[in-house]
């Protein structure tokens, strides 16, 4: 009972540790809305969205962010018009084509998550260049979630761990849980600070697993108007938030140096 209380506070201390960098997701929203309000078509809310997005990740290079996931298509956006949907994708690997040299050059490791068997294969292409040509990249790693459902993700994570189990007697909960973990979170830890644009408050089916201590900041500031000042601005509310994942920091804090006094 001694070593689990004492694991639970050392995991306490390795998620509240601000020199580990942090791992900011972004549901970017509003680019449709932000188009219709000054009478231009959707397509150029989308084009502007994705100048915001470029505006983001540099300067979360600038400000030591270790992980910027960003939601640029959701599976339930596949109801949206066909034609919308088809200049999204030409958007993308618009973006993926034009910036994956100059993300290369600035350190910057691109992923791509989500499903990718329903996505069109020349976008496919594009998604394996710039992972490929953005492999080596240590300063920062941004994740474009395309196709993605976080429900779809945990079934998916679900099956793939049971199966490496031979007799599902042996797979207990805490077992699943672990493994579960790692399929999900990828060596790129807990979500931080989870962002969304656009005045609605709901998480959309994004990173449920990821995002269970997230802070969340929800802003009505449009996507394609989100800038450099604005990320400062989340970044500061964010650190003015006293994180205790379930638990009191100072009598954690006691009980551990109890329980170092007691191991001597």
């Amino acid at each position: 009972m001694m070593q689990s209380s004492l694991f639970a506070i050392k995991s306490f201390a390795v998620q509240s540790d601000p020199c580990a960098g942090l791992h900011v997701a972004i549901i970017m929203d509003g680019n449709g809305r932000w188009a219709t309000q000054r009478g231009l078509p959707r397509i150029a809310g989308h084009r502007a969205g994705g100048a915001a997005a470029r505006r983001v990740v540099e300067h979360a290079l600038e400000m030591g962010i270790r992980c910027l996931t960003l939601y640029a298509f959701s599976s339930d956006n596949w109801r949206r018009p066909v034609l919308e949907v088809h200049r999204i994708f030409w958007l993308l690997r618009a973006f993926l084509r034009l910036e994956r040299e100059r993300l290369r050059k600035r350190g910057v490791r691109l992923q791509a998550i989500g499903r990718r068997d329903r996505l069109p294969k020349v976008l496919l292409s594009e998604i394996h260049e710039a992972e490929e040509a953005t492999a080596g990249g240590r300063c920062l790693n941004v994740r474009v979630a395309l196709d993605y459902s976080s429900r779809d993700a945990i079934t998916r994570a679900a099956m793939r761990a049971s199966s490496k189990v031979c007799d599902s007697s042996e797979l207990s909960a805490e077992m699943l849980g672990q493994m579960l973990a790692e399929e999900l979170k990828a060596g790129n830890g807990d979500v931080d600070l989870l962002i969304r644009t656009g005045g609605e408050k709901r998480l959309s089916d994004f990173l449920l697993w990821e995002s269970a201590y997230a802070e969340l900041l929800f802003t009505d500031r449009m996507w394609p108007d989100f800038d450099a000042a604005d990320l400062e601005a989340a970044l500061e509310e964010f650190r003015h938030r006293e994180r205790r994942f379930g638990g009191i920091p100072e009598a954690s804090a006691q009980f551990a140096e109890q329980l170092a006094g007691g191991a001597e």
